[in-house]
């Protein structure tokens, strides 16, 4: 079967569901392929449980009409996506880049949808898998698509622009993540700059920080630009009015000034507050509605969270982790007033070589900058040289013996670490 022809099927059953334990009634199931799973074995189940149809790539299963065959049904799945993009034919703004891509996503789709019907990427289905089925969640009624692009090796992002086909784009910035498959910072640069090169491709425009000067030079050819930042010159400009706990930013609308309160901790923030701005005025959304929208966002999915915890604060950052973002987390944090606190690092993931350099770093970072507890907890930190003082833990269960022995009390606590160290963990030794 061809993909329009399996795209009139999609339009009769759009619920796209890959998780044959999720089955809506009519729901139409892609047998997709894992390292630990395959889908066309749950395919029959599937059906079973009320889905309309399954696409598959194994003649084994197919026994009737409502199996679909394919070749491949990841890459059918990615191609129907496109299909139903270039259909929908709507504005598409692809956000990519090393931190805050998320948070970026999430406000400018805070923003937009106080003026527009707005679909774009829901948690961090940033991938192969989750771009497509961003854009089958979209719809004809829907007036502008958002979609988040996430990488960790070359050729990722131009990839993705091809299915989604993005007329505007973003990169919220480049740092140190993923080295181990992007190789080297410059790597890393390459690959996000895969949107740029996209969008210059097509004629279509950026959203750019006017302070990033590597970005600045990324997209130099690109004619059509629009610059966000703390300088007068920039489109959309804005600086930090407050921060604490919370982050306030004042923003610059024409001759208009407005004080944006925000629920999101760390003046790194800034720019992601200022970008989503950038869109929202480029779209014509008010600015009174900007402001709203951004003030009424609350960050999820412990991403520089504040938290109350027992007689402790606590500043949940532990979705992620990188050098850039971590050595971030720690300069805000030192700015904070409180008499006492705590730092709480886990190791940062897929540093490849440059692992054990990049830790010893936040190490010497801290070691010169904090005057109070610091524990580590990962095999990588553990293995770095300590000055006196900082305690290392080779595993998350041994620092949490180690915080049932001792418990912070009336602590301000930031806790930041890859996600595979799972530190949200911690916060039950708080309650």
């Amino acid at each position: 079967m061809t993909v329009p022809e399996i795209y009139e099927i999609f339009l009769k059953y759009p619920a796209v569901l890959t998780d044959s334990r999720k089955i809506t009634p009519g729901g139409f199931f892609f047998a997709l392929k894992g390292e630990n799973f395959d889908g066309n074995r749950f395919a029959a189940s599937a059906l079973e449980a009320g889905a309309s149809f399954a696409v598959v790539d194994s003649p084994a299963v197919a026994k009737d009409k409502r199996f679909i065959l394919v070749k491949n049904v990841l890459e059918t799945l990615q191609q129907l996506a496109a299909f139903h993009r270039e259909e929908l034919g709507l504005p598409v703004i692809a956000i990519t880049g090393t931190n805050g891509k998320t948070t970026t996503k999430e406000l400018v789709a805070a923003v937009l949808s106080k003026k527009y019907q707005v679909e774009y990427t829901r948690g961090n289905l940033n991938n192969h898998i989750g771009v497509p089925l961003t854009l089958l969640s979209m719809t004809a009624e829907t007036d502008i698509g958002i979609v988040e692009m996430g990488a960790n090796h070359p050729g990722e992002i131009d990839f993705l622009c091809r299915i989604a086909r993005p007329g505007y784009g973003l990169i919220t910035n480049v740092g140190k993540a993923h080295l181990e498959g992007f190789g080297s910072f410059e790597g890393v640069v390459r690959t996000k700059s895969e949107l740029y090169r996209f969008l210059e491709e097509q004629n279509g425009l950026v959203f750019v920080n006017g302070g990033n000067e590597i970005l600045l030079g990324s997209a130099g050819n690109i004619l059509k630009k629009v610059r966000y930042g703390t300088a007068k010159d920039n489109y959309q400009r804005g600086e930090v009015a407050g921060s604490i706990p919370f982050l306030q930013v004042k923003a610059w609308f024409r001759d208009q000034e407005l004080l944006i309160p925000t629920h999101l901790v760390g003046d790194y923030n800034l720019e992601n507050v200022l970008a989503a701005t950038a869109v929202g005025r480029y779209f014509g959304v008010e600015p009174s509605l900007i402001r709203d929208a951004i003030e009424s966002y609350t960050p999820s999915n412990n991403r520089s969270q504040y938290m109350k915890a027992g007689s402790n604060e606590i500043i949940m950052d532990a979705y992620n982790a990188n050098p850039s973002s971590m050595q971030a987390s720690i300069a805000n944090f030192l700015t904070l007033p409180q008499p006492g606190k705590l730092i709480i690092l886990g190791d940062m993931l897929e540093l490849g070589d440059a692992a054990a350099g990049e830790h010893q770093q936040i190490i010497n970072y801290l070691s010169t900058s904090v005057q109070h507890g610091v524990l580590l907890c990962g095999p990588i930190f553990h293995n770095t040289s300590l000055p006196p003082g900082f305690l290392s833990f080779p595993d998350r269960a041994a620092l949490m013996d180690y915080l049932r022995a001792n418990p912070p009390v009336e602590n301000l606590i930031l806790i930041k670490g890859s996600r595979g160290m799972q530190l949200e963990k911690l916060i039950e030794l708080f309650n």
